[in-house]
């Protein structure tokens, strides 16, 4: 074994870990495989921050790998600020372990002088970007694995102005974090410490539905039917609350759904991407002909929709939310000097589209959510010539209207996405309607998702580093019977148009991403993920406006579908 990887197992063995942990290990031991797995590298973070298996080992999430992340925090809060002064907020979601976690990162910053508001029940991440600026915290921590199965858990970081943290924060956390030897640099207090304060979420819950009720579009009761399930987890506690506050009092629950669970037992993922996790909701909305289903996952971030449509139940993908979103903003809302909608790299240019023709800046940013709310507080602090954020959507289903939060919000998105359905069930239509409208104003824009899953653990890590580099080092020239007009490779900074060889910089920070141009402007993005063992693929192409709309998106998908098997084929061919 790799001297590191012993002197990790070694460690554990021996120091200052609780005995269940150490018979963890024991066990470990008897599979090689799954002790290297636990022990190949230290836990880091990635674009929702720290993520991974729960369980023993440097790599898992369990009480010491949150002790020494919180340590390293507390540490950095420090060179930020006066001790005396800080503070900093902490949330948890429906997953197993998270009221733990978040007691013991409430226990490392008391020990080492920093007040904590540790919320006294469950409560959605969106909502702790938003307490984290209601109570002026110098931070906040939610611990959460949003969408990912049960076996997992997550540690993210705000700052003050209520965004992940991005650079230097993160970087200089994780520093911090690297530069503890062991535990016994971590400071802890009890949890009845005087600077632990179980705060209330009912006064908070009050704070953020006023926040958003300015942005409410329909002022009188709303006659739509919605069909609510919250996945098992935090939605519950506050989207039925949001919705009714805006006039939707007709909302039926998928009752097996809403109950608190972390093991999520009616649903193998509980993310709202899937077609099955929405099983339920959907047989709901067709049991009681509703109008719309409404799915957030477990820590409501994301957000998931059906329509009703001429008989039949259709789901909304992320790009067409996003879509149908930003065109109903651009068209029935008033829009302040220089508003801007932001969105990422690998979501639909659709929505370059719809605010170009609006007069509406549209900002490009990195993939994850904390390089949106990163532009919301660069354009606050911008004393003249800040641009106004308006909505940021990406294309996982995820987005965010109006600035009481700085994290993609399904609460908010819920109640936007009503009031969409609501102004269209007025004029007799349904969101598909208002995507098909859209289409024959901009061109039916379609994309589509591929994932390459990898083992977790090192070999799974270092066979997604082999692929990225074999891509960068042998790129398609063609795919399928298309030529590949340029490349972007985020990670070197530089476009290059590969008939002439030139290459060009880009402006976007270094990331390990690549984007295939194709010459009828169809694009490939590949990527790993920064939370699952997975390389992600985006295709994305588009066609004219025409009366067929529905033909027109039969071939654009039947077009997606090659191109992802050819750069599937080439990807498989090359490793």
């Amino acid at each position: 074994m790799d001297p590191e990887i012993q002197k990790r197992v070694d460690y554990w063995l021996s120091g200052p870990f609780d005995e269940k942990t150490k018979e963890q290990v024991r066990l470990l031991q008897k599979d090689p495989t799954a002790l290297v797995d636990a022990f190949f590298a230290e836990l880091s973070f990635g674009t929702g921050g720290l993520r991974g298996l729960m369980g023993a080992g440097t790599t898992r999430l369990n009480i010491y790998t949150i002790r020494l992340a919180t340590q390293g925090l507390a540490n950095y809060i420090f060179k930020q600020q006066e001790s005396t002064k800080a503070s900093v907020l902490i949330g948890f979601d429906s997953r197993h372990h998270s009221l733990e976690f978040a007691q013991q990162a409430a226990q490392v910053l008391a020990g080492n002088g920093i007040t904590v508001y540790l919320l006294d029940a469950l409560r959605p991440t969106p909502y702790i970007s938003f307490a984290c600026r209601e109570k002026k915290a110098s931070a906040a921590v939610m611990i959460t694995a949003s969408h990912n199965p049960k076996e997992y858990n997550g540690y993210k970081v705000y700052w003050s102005d209520g965004a992940q943290v991005v650079s230097p924060h993160d970087t200089g956390i994780v520093e911090e974090v690297e530069a503890l030897k062991d535990l016994s640099s971590v400071k802890l207090a009890p949890l009845t410490s005087p600077l632990i304060e179980i705060t209330s979420t009912a006064a908070l819950d009050e704070a953020y539905l006023k926040a958003i009720r300015p942005l409410q579009v329909l002022k009188k009761p709303i006659a739509l039917k919605i069909v609510y399930t919250s996945l098992h987890g935090t939605g519950i506690t506050l989207v039925p609350r949001a919705l009714a506050d805006w006039g939707f009092s007709t909302l039926h629950l998928v009752k097996p759904q809403v109950t608190i669970d972390g093991n999520f037992p009616t649903v193998v993922f509980p993310n709202p991407e899937y077609k099955e996790t929405l099983k339920l909701c959907t047989q709901e909305l067709e049991r009681i002909d509703a109008d719309i289903a409404i799915a957030t996952d477990p820590d409501a971030d994301r957000i998931g929709v059906v329509a009703r449509h001429k008989g039949a139940s259709v789901r909304l993908n992320g790009n067409e939310m996003a879509a149908i979103c930003a065109h109903f903003l651009s068209t029935k809302q008033t829009m302040p000097p220089q508003a801007a909608f932001v969105t990422t790299i690998v979501t639909t240019e659709l929505l370059k589209k719809i605010a170009t023709a609006s007069g509406i800046a549209l900002i490009e940013v990195l993939t994850g959510f904390k390089y949106i709310g990163e532009k919301i507080h660069l354009w606050e602090t911008t004393p003249q010539g800040g641009k106004h954020f308006v909505f940021g959507a990406e294309e996982s289903y995820g987005c965010l209207w109006g600035t009481h939060a700085r994290d993609k919000d399904a609460i908010i998105a819920s109640c936007l996405i009503a009031s969409i359905a609501a102004q269209k069930k007025l004029e007799g239509k349904t969101l598909v309607d208002a995507l098909h409208e859209i289409y024959t104003l901009y061109g039916v824009h379609r994309e589509q998702q591929l994932s390459i899953d990898f083992t977790p653990g090192k070999i799974g890590i270092e066979r997604i580093q082999a692929l990225m580099h074999t891509l960068r080092s042998n790129p398609p020239g063609r795919m399928g019977d298309l030529s590949v007009s340029y490349i972007e490779d985020y990670k070197t900074r530089l476009k290059t148009t590969l008939a002439t060889k030139k290459t060009s910089p880009l402006e976007l920070p270094i990331s390990d991403v690549l984007l295939l141009r194709l010459e009828d402007d169809s694009r490939l993005i590949i990527r790993p993920s920064g939370t699952e063992p997975k390389v992600k693929i985006y295709a994305a192409t588009s066609a004219a406006p025409i009366e067929d709309i529905q033909g027109s998106i039969q071939a654009c998908d039947q077009h997606l579908k090659v191109l992802l098997d050819a750069i599937k084929k080439h990807i498989l061919c090359q490793n």
